[in-house]
């Protein structure tokens, strides 16, 4: 019986339909013959024509009784043997003397759980390599297999003044998504004397969501020369969508050689594109190993399925880079494609037992884990028992560790109100994690202590004062500001009795000595009503900084400072609406704008200026003078949401924040990841937001 579409019209014939869907499933040869024919543009006397529109025809009538237009498989199942075979390929090429296959070896067996031999096996190496660029493979691969310190390596090759190896620690970056705080990367993006650098530079930080960057490499792919052109396709293989088809096609159309024309088909291929697909497995079979060898890289992107027989032989190949790839393809084949949608998730539910878990902060560890700490409360009041608590995630926020305690409560009341900062200026991972939290003991005695951790959370050094002066002092979480000096800046509001007075002043303490000693700073900001609450502070460009405080006014309020949190201007009003509730701000480290999480709405008259919520979010490209590309984050009117924390990690915003159901009184503690491109979504074309369901 002849297959039908949707209102049971029998479907009708349709040549190109059927290649493309022969090509996706691995049945190339007749659709390869349809396409030749088709390219050819010979007339239906051409013989070779007529052959592809029998054999298409003929399996169009395999498929009125078959399931040929099914969904393909999108996940490869590989026997024991050739999955043994592969890893045994990968295993003896780490050893091997040439050195870039045994770094794309070393890859492989990162992304197979391999890691720990992969760090064995560099360690030695790194201290004896002298070559930038090979400095740079191993530092990249020591990053990818758990070692994030050696980032450091990668951003201080791009930064020396010898551009031997400018390139190669952008590629690297780009590869194992690390940018820094993305200056040097902006830097290399703008005024790299080599086409190459700069297309490198543009792909680590699109990668991270940077619009304008992803537009230079859309322009450099269409560019004149081939060998720009072709390495911009290398890298808008994993960063582009079908608007890129066309200009792709064509720079196909024109490359003469091979190799270069395999770029683009790559490219396509990767992009979901049919005819992409196809060369992409007919390169398989080719003649030239570094055709082979691309074809391999990229197969797992383009989910080529159909060509895992070809890839099994490959794992024989002459070439050792094409059986490393070859051998890597098939694993990846093997697992399901890499989600990158938004998602979110409660790892601290409210419970019977502990009602409240609210005001979190998340940090990245060098070994590419998360740390996500929040205050867990025996009941709902400020006022409640609680102490610090967190839970790890080795997949970017998907899943999360049991609970341990980071700190027990010490107070009279409480300890709560946590910030995990690294405690550098551009976040190196060198440096140790500071944790500072508020230990409460009364409604007039609430402080800010620090400690610090050199083993990424294990340990924490003895407690230090922070807020060495009578009174009640809110320091939010997620709050302290590391200056590019280097000066810790913890902006606290201060009040004397928060029943009694319940008016609160902004001083700023700070440490130059990363948080062995504190002072106050001279200034203080002070506002109508309650007066200004829930500092926070970020530096502009110029080094100026700029604080934001909440108000009952029904706005956020600013201040400025000259002097790096001495002194501080009169707050005004910011001109953003919202109600009693904080905000947070930081800076996109891969475009340099600042992104604002709030309560976007405010009621006169109302209880604390309205409910919190929406949760929203905006971009600013002029330091908060505009805001653009709004987006509610949670809409829900039966629930509240504030208390933000900000994290970026691997080209995604990360964000945590209390979620309150209004009608119990329960306080959950919140994660969610969005790629940093979604927040430019309206700027960069078709690309649409996506949402994981979970």
């Amino acid at each position: 019986m002849r297959r039908r579409g949707p209102t049971g019209t029998p479907l009708p014939i349709n040549p190109r339909r059927i290649a493309n869907r022969l090509e996706t499933i691995g049945r190339v040869p007749a659709m390869r013959m349809f396409h030749r024919a088709e390219r050819s543009g010979a007339g239906w006397s051409s013989s070779e024509r007529k052959i592809a529109i029998c054999v298409l025809m003929a399996m169009d009538m395999i498929a009125r009784s078959s399931d040929l237009f099914a969904e393909p498989p999108t996940v490869l199942t590989l026997d024991d043997a050739t999955r043994a075979k592969c890893l045994d390929v990968l295993e003896r090429s780490l050893a091997s003397d040439e050195f870039w296959p045994s770094m794309h070896a070393a890859e492989a067996l990162t992304e197979n759980g391999r890691g720990a031999v992969v760090l064995e096996t560099l360690r030695p190496r790194h201290a004896a390599e002298r070559d930038d660029q090979r400095r740079c493979g191993l530092a990249r691969e020591a990053v990818r297999a758990g070692d994030g310190v050696r980032t450091g390596v990668l951003l201080e090759i791009l930064e020396g003044k010898e551009a031997y190896g400018h390139t190669h620690a952008c590629e690297s970056l780009y590869k194992v998504w690390q940018i820094g705080d993305g200056r040097g990367l902006r830097l290399a993006m703008e005024h790299a004397e080599r086409p190459v650098t700069r297309i490198m530079a543009s792909a680590a930080l699109a990668r991270w969501g940077d619009p304008d960057a992803l537009e230079r490499i859309r322009r450099d792919v269409a560019d004149d020369d081939l060998d720009t052109a072709r390495i911009a396709a290398w890298c808008l293989a994993r960063l582009g969508d079908e608007s890129d088809w066309p200009v792709l096609r064509a720079g196909a159309a024109r490359s003469a050689d091979p190799l270069t024309r395999a770029y683009f088909e790559h490219a396509l291929a990767a992009l979901d594109e049919p005819q992409g697909l196809a060369s992409l497995v007919d390169n398989l079979d080719h003649s030239d190993g570094a055709i082979r060898t691309y074809a391999c890289e990229f197969a797992p992107d383009a989910r080529a399925i159909g060509g895992a027989a070809r890839l099994a032989a490959l794992l024989d190949d002459p070439v050792l880079d094409v059986r490393i790839r070859a051998a890597q393809a098939l694993l990846a084949l093997a697992k399901p494609a890499p989600p990158d949608a938004s998602f979110s998730n409660d790892p601290f539910p409210a419970t019977e037992s502990n009602p409240r878990t609210s005001e979190g902060s998340v940090i990245g560890l060098r070994d590419g884990r998360l740390l996500y700490a929040t205050t867990e409360f025996l009941a709902e009041s400020d006022f409640a028992s609680a102490r610090v608590v967190a839970v790890e995630s080795a997949d970017g926020g998907r899943t999360w560790s049991a609970r341990r305690v980071l700190q027990e409560n010490v107070g009279r009341m409480n300890v709560m109100s946590v910030t995990l900062r690294r405690l550098s200026p551009s976040g190196d991972r060198h440096a140790p994690i500071g944790f500072f939290y508020l230990v409460k003991n009364s409604v007039s005695d609430l402080d800010v202590l620090f400690r610090s951790s050199d083993d990424e959370g294990r340990t924490w050094s003895e407690p230090v004062l922070v807020s060495d002066a009578p009174g009640y002092h809110v320091m939010n979480n997620d709050r302290v500001t590391v200056l590019s000096t280097g000066r810790i800046v913890a902006p606290v509001s201060s009040t004397d009795d928060v029943h009694a007075v319940n008016h609160f002043v902004v001083s700023c303490f700070l440490s130059d000595d990363g948080g062995r000693t504190w002072r106050r700073g001279e200034g203080r900001v002070d506002y109508s009503g309650r007066g200004a609450m829930e500092p926070e502070v970020i530096e502009r460009t110029d080094g100026r900084l700029l604080m934001h405080v909440r108000t009952q006014a029904g706005h956020i309020a600013v201040s400025h400072s000259d002097d790096q949190g001495e002194t501080w201007s009169q707050a005004e009003s910011w001109g953003v609406r919202s109600p009693e509730s904080p905000a947070t701000l930081r800076r996109i480290p891969s475009t340099g704008d600042w992104v604002l999480v709030w309560n976007n709405q405010y009621a006169s008259g109302a209880d604390h200026g309205g409910p919190r919520t929406p949760l929203t979010l905006a971009v600013s490209r002029d330091e908060g003078k505009t805001w653009t590309l709004h987006r509610d984050i949670e809409t829900s009117t039966a629930h509240s949401f504030a208390y933000t924390s900000i994290a970026f990690e691997r080209g995604r915003l990360l964000l945590s924040y209390y979620v309150g159901e209004n009608a119990s009184g329960r306080v959950a503690s919140r994660f969610r990841s969005i790629p940093i491109r979604d927040l430019y979504r309206d700027r960069v074309g078709p690309h649409a937001a996506r949402e994981e369901r979970r």
